[in-house]
């Protein structure tokens, strides 16, 4: 029976989340080999207590792995688990990666394997002009140079992202919170047919689930783990771009923010991140792309090894390398600009919020 017909069926039984699922499958090697585990053997893994073993007993006797895949298959036939080859890699580092992974749209592998760059942006749902201009700009830019642009097709700085994107010609990856069938907002029906002509949608929910508040957070933890780095154009004090930033920071990649007005609310959020010490989007483009890396240039007969040595990557932390000149700020208030002279620009750790 395949593995991941154990991936689907572990997932379908309730209070077992991804963290578990990762346990169960480094303390017996595979989900299979879990599935066949008795009280003692399952009481050996750490997190799972009795309440968690007696409900794994009681969920297994009515479950049959290859029959609930089968099932599956039929209403969802484009997913992806940690037992496929083509999931994700980056999302393979993570400590909380998708159970299952659904997906609508073109599949690029060099994508998956993590030889093409894949770049983060959020922000706020209610941007200003400033906001959006400079999130078109940034995002045109990535997409030119060959980066993939990773977002979560919200309103506002999401949707800027996205369409910067494809105006400029390039692939952009639209992580949903609801199904892959399901547009939210459904003012972006629109936008997400456009990202779907040469680009992805994914959720790690099934067809047919509508907006729920509590997926939002949990799709957040996806754009953070398949991006190599986080970029937060506009965001307010109380923003889910900043659980992003938040858990990209947990995950080991690097988050570079926008700066702005003292004085305006909708980045205030930036400021934070800023003073924690972020890294500072550079008005030259040249130069942030020289911070990211430099421009990849995909050579597909070279090994994907040697594709990935732009960038200083391991299992356990995704780093870019940067040795950033002296970074010039976009259109600052001279009160601002006098702020970011005091604070150093070099990488440095931070803890978000």
């Amino acid at each position: 029976m395949e593995e991941r017909a154990y991936w689907l069926a572990w997932s379908g039984i309730s209070g077992i989340g991804p963290i578990v699922l990762q346990k169960l499958q480094q303390h017996f090697g595979t989900l299979a080999q879990a599935w066949g585990a008795n009280r003692v053997q399952l009481g050996q893994v750490a997190g799972i207590g009795r309440q968690t073993i007696e409900k794994i007993e009681k969920e297994r006797s009515r479950l049959n792995p290859q029959q609930l895949l089968e099932e599956h298959l039929v209403k969802n036939p484009n997913f992806w688990t940690p037992a496929d080859a083509d999931y994700p890699c980056l999302l393979q580092e993570i400590p909380s990666p998708p159970p299952v992974l659904y997906y609508r749209g073109i599949v690029n592998p060099e994508e998956n394997q993590g030889i093409t760059p894949t770049i983060g942006i959020v922000g706020t749902r209610s941007p200003s002009e400033y906001g959006r201009r400079w999130t078109r700009k940034i995002a045109a830019t990535l997409a030119k140079s060959g980066f993939t642009i990773v977002s979560g097709l919200a309103a506002g700085i999401d949707s800027e992202a996205h369409r910067g994107c494809l105006e400029a010609g390039g692939r952009t990856i639209a992580v949903f919170g609801t199904g892959v069938d399901r547009i939210y907002p459904k003012e972006n029906k629109a936008l997400a047919e456009q990202v779907l002509e040469g680009g992805l949608i994914i959720s790690e929910y099934p067809a047919g689930t509508n907006p729920n508040s509590r997926h939002f957070p949990q799709r957040n933890r996806i754009i953070a783990g398949l991006s190599r780095a986080v970029l937060i154009t506009e965001a307010p004090h109380k923003s889910g771009a900043l659980i992003t930033a938040d858990i990209a920071n947990d995950f080991g990649r690097d988050v570079y923010v926008l700066p702005a007005r003292l004085d305006d609310e909708k980045s205030h959020g930036c400021l934070d991140l800023i003073n924690s010490g972020a890294q500072v989007i550079p008005v030259e483009m040249e130069q942030l792309l020289e911070m990211l890396g430099g421009i990849p240039q995909l050579d597909l007969e070279k090994d994907s090894s040697e594709q990935l040595s732009l960038f200083e990557t391991t299992a356990s932390e995704v780093k870019f390398k940067t040795e950033p000149e002296p970074v010039k700020t976009p259109d600052l208030e001279p009160e601002l600009a006098r702020v970011l002279e005091a604070i150093a620009l070099e990488e440095t750790p931070f803890d978000i919020i």
